[in-house]
């Protein structure tokens, strides 16, 4: 660019708005006015300010926003965003707010009735372009990626790009033949053809990103697509195509981008001057915003995360379930700065290293792989971080394939692993991870057992499980604690190895950019310790942290390379049997039909079921097929519907097929000859351990074809499987929680707890009546309505209303726990364990009822669910040095499913064993909780899983 080359910025103001929204807790001002967003919007606004001000090239900018939510594309569609919500209650007094944030900046904020932003953002970039300016578009709103691409004018070239700041990456020509597969200037034909339900604009219903770039690249253009409709062979597309031409056109028009609206204010009034700083102190000390005016007065950069402005207000909205509660100032930390990070190539910067963290007592470690399964994983690299930007890469297995590729000059892994191991074993260090459990996995295949250990994954769980700035419930992934918490976008794994088939192993990744890559994971990791863990302390989940979870990494990271052996001949026997059975199945639902069709398709099934046999009540979706859950042929089998019972016993014997008889003996590690399954910890909402690849917990239980699956699980030769189970103990924790007098009664004394249900409930013990007890008593805790147990006991719902009115004067404390949870719920926004786990709702009170109403389920028994987990965690993190200090070495711990743990020990132990497994299991909640009740163990030992079930 020359020196005199004029340079624009045009900052899509309202996605700054909704970013930063959803971004920060809620905050009000000394006034009690919301400021949340207008905070996050000006530390955002400030940030851009810093950064453009580093790099080279803006000479002018404006901040454009929308004036309200009505334009003239309303006067062509009125439906045009007609489904769009109104903004949150607590948003709009900020916009107002937003506006004077911007003046503060002594920044043009341009906004125009009738117009959108997007409008004023064309007009003008086309207008400074044409002057031979170029122009930066800080947004990431796929309409503008329509106006990307370089234009010659009277005054010189001027090119147009676009700048997301979410992700620091630019945008331009190549990016949007990426992202839609054709160039800017087809971009609106691309989303014409595609339609958009956010902005509520048609397109052509069943015609996605991937056929509508296919049509431009076989057509040239949207209207040719629709001339030539009529000559292509007869096909959906093709109907669709002549049938929504109307749709389409319409849609071209509504995403067409005005480029020739007058301009409020002149481009060359935009230059970018130094900030007068009286305005804006006068605009931070107005709000409250300490820390900005802090950060102003010492001349650093902007922040990233607020202060509690309005520390009584701020509790009362954390407590009133926020979605992001309440979060404590970011620690003083200089921006990512990848240009930092170091190589480390000779032993002698390696040993250098390694004496640094020795020193410091804490750092945060990263392996790089090259793949997933850590039992499979080659060791590519390690990277290991000290401070914000003090982090390296070791790389350790990086070139090529294949043996003639140049490699470059890494340290032998061996000798590199040697230099590293005293410090990653060293009690005295603390070692930081993110997901460590998988670490820990790569490492201990390489002879090194780190320890101590710390992991943000785990912290943020325990900290906002189900909490999260869209209140859906967010992950615990590095990169969104990154962005949620440190407002940094990593670097992502497909930045550097690409994706489909050009994608590459980390391995050949040059190491300039793995650097980049994998020491930011490190230093990221770093930060996120600093900032997450101490909040444990400030909102109470130290205990739960260090009592329950932190203790368990180690010992889940030791069950999943223990593994389990599994008979691979009897599975291929089940895989035969069971595809034989299905072909049998299949010919019977066929012949109940009258043809033949895929029973696997939901749409062939919905036509034959609703169509052709003409059952009631089926209803179509969005799709325009028939539903055909389970629900729905559940429904249909207790109407009497032959075929809709064999098609559920055709999908149960398929996906165990597929599941587990299939996928088990593909699992099989060709190391170990075990199938060695990967837990998580932070994979259930109230705590449980979740299981994948293979998934052991969907397994069934009491069912014939789910104890044959169990029974494939077998030991080594001279060794039996113990299985040991905790009975009801949900249903003991609820009558400990809830204080049900009869039901603590029953459990000491050893009663059937369903019986004595059945006799309290309906007079009398018979087998159905055991059985409707049974179904009551757990439904209940589950929060379960009229209609649901309606459902489940096939009684009408006025019946089940009447055995639920029963329940609650039989067992008058659970209705007394159920209200209470959910009243502590609704004012606190999360429930808690005995323990101290919390799980957050912030749900609770929405005012869409399903959404409400599946809150409220949820809540009342995460409590109770949540109090098993923590029970049975803790009773993991005893066994394995109860077992070492009864001398009982050769036994071993391999699964946790449900709430039953399996063991793998020689036969002549299990007398020796058993009693220190119940003990454990039985006294795992004390000292710090006292039960009510017994907790009832079940065990039992076999030569399959299935046998000692």
């Amino acid at each position: 660019m020359s020196s005199d080359q004029q340079h624009l910025y045009l900052v899509d103001g309202s996605s700054y708005i909704f970013r930063a929204y959803h971004r920060l807790p809620p905050l009000t001002n000394p006034e009690g006015t919301p400021v949340g967003a207008v905070y996050g919007y000006t530390t955002m606004l400030w940030k851009l300010a810093d950064d453009l001000d580093a790099a080279d090239g803006p000479t002018h900018l404006a901040v454009i926003l929308d004036k309200d939510s009505k334009s003239f594309r309303n006067d062509i569609y009125p439906e045009y965003k007609a489904n769009r919500p109104p903004p949150p209650e607590d948003l709009r007094p900020q916009f107002p707010l937003i506006r004077d944030a911007t003046r503060a900046f002594s920044l043009p904020c341009i906004e125009e009735q009738g117009l959108e932003a997007d409008d004023l953002i064309a007009s003008y970039a086309r207008a400074a372009q044409r002057q031979g300016w170029n122009v930066t578009i800080v947004s990431s709103d796929k309409d503008l990626m329509q106006l990307i691409g370089e234009v010659d004018g009277p005054n010189g070239r001027g090119r147009i790009d676009m700048l997301d700041t979410m992700k620091s990456a630019r945008i331009y020509i190549d990016e949007v033949e990426e992202k839609f597969g054709v160039r800017p200037e087809l971009v609106g034909d691309v989303l014409a053809l595609m339609g958009d339900t956010a902005d509520n604009i048609p397109g052509i219903y069943g015609v996605g990103p991937k056929t509508a770039s296919k049509l431009m690249a076989d057509h040239g253009s949207l209207t040719a697509a629709l001339d030539q409709a009529s000559e292509m062979k007869a096909s959906k597309l093709r109907d669709r195509l002549i049938e929504g031409r109307k749709d389409a056109e319409l849609s071209r028009v509504l995403v067409t981008l005005r480029e020739d609206c007058d301009l409020p204010i002149a481009i060359e009034d935009m230059r970018i001057e130094k900030i007068p700083e009286a305005p804006l102190i006068n605009f931070l000390e107005r709000h409250g915003f300490t820390s900005l005016l802090k950060r102003l007065g010492a001349g650093t950069g902007s922040p990233e995360r607020a202060n509690n402005l309005n520390p009584a207000k701020a509790e009362r909205a954390s407590d009133a379930g926020g979605a992001s509660g309440n979060r404590q100032p970011l620690p003083e930390m200089p921006p990512v700065e990848r240009s930092a990070y170091e190589t480390v190539q000779t032993i002698e910067r390696l040993e250098a290293w390694a004496d640094r963290a020795m020193k410091a007592r804490l750092v945060a470690v990263d392996t790089e792989t090259s793949s997933l399964n850590a039992m499979q994983a080659e060791l590519v690299g390690i990277s290991l971080a000290l401070g914000p930007n003090d982090a390296c890469y070791i790389p350790l297995g990086h070139g090529g394939s294949d043996m003639f590729d140049e490699k470059p000059e890494q340290i032998p892994i061996e000798l590199a692993l040697t230099a590293l191991k005293s410090m990653l074993e060293d009690d005295g260090v603390l070692k930081i991870f993110q997901n460590g459990k998988y670490d820990l996995n790569v490492l201990a295949r390489h002879d090194i057992q780190v320890s101590p250990v710390e992991d943000t994954m785990v912290i943020s769980f325990d900290l906002d499980a189900g909490r999260s700035e869209d209140g859906i419930g967010g992950g615990h992934g590095m990169d969104e604690l990154s962005r949620r918490h440190l407002g940094h976008e990593p670097l992502a794994f497909k930045d550097v190895c690409g994706t489909g088939k050009k994608a590459i192993s980390f391995g050949e990744v040059p190491l300039d950019r793995a650097t980049q890559y994998a020491a930011e994971d490190a230093d990221v990791t770093w930060r996120l310790y600093q900032c997450l863990k101490p909040r444990l302390a400030t909102e109470g989940g130290t205990r739960i942290y260090e009592r329950v979870d932190r203790p368990l990494i180690p010992v889940v990271a030791a069950m999943e390379r223990e593994g389990i052996k599994v008979d691979r001949a009897r599975l291929a026997k089940l895989s035969k049997e069971f595809a034989a059975e299905t072909v049998r199945l299949e010919r019977e639902i066929h012949g109940i039909a009258g043809q033949e069709f895929a029973v696997g398709s939901p749409k062939q099934l919905g036509e034959v079921l609703f169509e052709k046999m003409g059952f009631k009540g089926g209803k179509k979706g969005k799709s325009g097929q028939y539903s055909t859950d389970q629900s729905v042929l559940e429904k249909l089998a207790g109407t009497g519907a032959e075929i809709a019972a064999k098609v559920l016993e055709w999908r149960h014997l398929s996906k165990l097929k597929s599941t587990y008889t299939d996928a088990l003996q593909a699992q099989i590690n060709a190391s170990t000859g075990r199938v060695h399954t990967s837990y998580s910890l932070v994979g259930a909402q109230t705590g449980r351990l979740s299981s994948t690849d293979p998934n052991l917990q969907n397994i069934p239980i009491r069912t014939p074809i789910g104890r044959q699956i169990r029974d494939a699980f077998v030991p080594e030769a001279g060794n039996v499987i113990l299985a040991a189970d905790y009975s009801q103990i949900e249903l003991r924790l609820a009558a400990h929680m809830a204080d049900v007098g009869t039901l603590k009664e029953a459990f000491a004394n050893g009663e059937d707890i369903h019986a004595r249900t059945a006799a309290e409930m309906f007079g009398e013990v018979t087998r159905d009546t055991r059985a409707r007890a049974k179904t009551i008593n757990f439904a209940i805790l589950y929060g379960i309505s009229r209609w649901g147990l309606a459902g489940r006991l096939e009684v009408d719902p006025d019946e089940a209303q009447a055995m639920i009115d029963t329940y609650f004067q039989r067992f008058p404390g659970i209705q007394r726990y159920i209200m209470e949870t959910l009243e502590t719920v609704g004012a606190r926004g999360y429930s808690e364990t005995l323990f101290g786990r919390k799980t957050w709702f912030p749900r609770i009170k929405s005012k869409n009822q399903a959404e409400r109403q599946g809150s409220e389920r949820a809540a009342i028994n995460a409590p109770i669910q949540g109090t098993s987990a923590d029970i049975i965690k803790r009773a993991m993190v005893r066994m394995v040095p109860a077992l070492r200090d009864a001398g009982l070495k050769d036994v071993r711990m391999l699964l946790q499913v449900h709430d039953e743990l399996v063991f793998e020990l020689p036969e002549s132990d299990v007398a020796n064993a058993t009693p220190i497994i119940e003990r454990v299991m039985a006294e795992a909640a004390l000292p710090a909780v006292k039960l009510d009740v017994p907790l009832g163990i079940d065990i039992g030992t076999g030569m399959s899983w299935g046998a000692a079930h």
